[in-house]
């Protein structure tokens, strides 16, 4: 019997995923559950396992983008694998790096001491990523694998070659006919070219398709967050000793988030075709940076956590992201995003919808400013908040009032106790 390898679906409005990496070669033996080969979307990073016992033949070859659902490869569960056979990873003779020049397959583990948050990495590589590796004379112990399992991925070691030569510690591979750097002239301008990774790719067209697609405009307002920062220091501890988590200032905007949009409905709706999707829950959308982009996981159903779940929520996806334990599941759904450029010290700036979303919240730096309270000139902490939203479903009245309905919860938290 030929079993199909068919490329899974990995969320909605994702079409297409790149295939990164065969763990296995084309003719190998493979075991049911076994890793096959990596996928990466701009959403996230999928290994497939076999689903059976035989005979691997492979269709597409890394590197290609598939759509979901393609056949990539089959197996032959008719031929018998060997007893005690052990996976291994070949390299073919089509290789140009001889065998004895590739790294370790399985470099040694590095000792981690006990204060280190994060445990040891195997670090397992694929042939593709070993002669990657090989050819560009790279320490395999450096880079970051964020591949299921911490694997390092063609892409990671693509991401890691976007570092300056000085940042990897070693001169760059010119060709001959170009000066090195200690011999270049005085004055003389240099450049790199270096491939976009898979995901890097994927993120660049989906963020070219949100601008081409939607009719998304940007509102803007301020917003004084004295009376949440008060509240924040008077209540810190304990709210840290009952719940075990820390009370943070995206819960707040989580829930005024939530007061806004049952308010107006269009900014939690999609549009779809000629129609339009409302939704009456709010998966509310948190955008996380990570080392290869920022990825969204998304809250289900907001509306039934307090301030300490939401919370809660925020660091679990955070840990999932470090220990590329994310799932598909945590990805899918969302309808309304936040994003906090605040945290890298951003002051302003114009978020990008995430489509097929028809809103988007961005919060800033907070920033001591003089305002005027009472005609009196005061200096309070002042952060900036843009709404960019579809133009095509929601009007500008409805996204101006959506966003100073924000700024009078979060000016005045007890409205969202009261829910008023």
């Amino acid at each position: 019997m030929v079993l199909e390898i068919k490329i899974p679906g990995v969320g909605e409005s994702v079409q297409e995923a790149i295939l990164a990496q065969w763990y296995r070669q084309d003719g190998d033996m493979v075991h049911k559950d076994e890793p096959l080969f990596v996928i990466e979307t701009d959403k996230v990073t999928l290994e497939i396992e076999a689903e059976a016992d035989g005979v691997l033949k492979i269709l597409v070859e890394e590197g290609e983008t598939v759509a979901i659902g393609a056949v990539v490869g089959t197996i032959d569960t008719d031929a018998a694998i060997p007893e005690n056979e052990e996976p291994v990873v070949k390299v073919t003779e089509e290789e140009t790096v001889p065998e004895e020049a590739l790294p370790p397959l399985q470099p040694e583990k590095e000792e981690v001491s006990e204060e280190t948050a994060i445990p040891p990495v195997q670090k397992i590589l694929a042939p593709s990523v070993r002669r990657l590796v090989a050819e560009k004379n790279l320490n395999a112990k450096e880079i970051p694998g964020t591949g299921p399992g911490g694997r390092i991925t063609k892409g990671d070691v693509l991401l890691y070659l976007e570092k300056t030569p000085a940042d990897l510690g070693a001169k760059p591979q010119l060709p001959p006919s170009v000066p090195t750097p200690d011999t270049r002239w005085p004055g003389e301008a240099q450049t790199r070219r270096e491939p976009m990774s898979p995901i890097r790719q994927r993120i660049a067209e989906r963020l070219l398709a949100a601008k081409q697609n939607t009719a998304m405009l940007t509102t803007f307002n301020e917003i004084d967050m004295q009376n949440v920062i008060s509240i924040r220091a008077q209540f810190k501890e304990a709210f840290q000793k009952k719940y075990g988590v820390s009370l943070g200032f995206m819960s707040f905007f989580i829930k005024a988030t939530l007061v806004a949009l049952g308010e107006f409905p269009e900014i939690n709706a999609s549009i779809d075709g000629q129609d339009i999707v409302y939704h009456d829950y709010y998966h509310i959308g948190i955008a996380i940076g990570a080392e290869r982009g920022l990825v969204v996981p998304v809250i289900q159903h907001a509306e039934k956590l307090g301030f300490a779940g939401l919370e809660q929520a925020i660091i679990d996806f955070v840990a999932k992201i470090k220990e590329n334990r994310l799932e598909l599941a945590d990805l899918e759904g969302g309808t309304f995003t936040i994003t906090n450029g605040g945290v890298y010290g951003s002051l302003l700036s114009t978020p990008i919808l995430n489509i097929p979303q028809s809103g988007i919240l961005g919060m800033h730096k907070i920033e001591k400013r003089p305002v005027v309270i009472n005609d009196e000139v005061v200096i309070r902490p002042m952060m900036y908040v843009a709404l960019s939203y579809d133009h095509r479903l929601v009007d500008g009245r409805q996204a101006v009032t959506f966003l100073k309905r924000i700024k009078e919860c979060i000016e005045n938290p007890e409205r969202i106790m009261m829910e008023i």
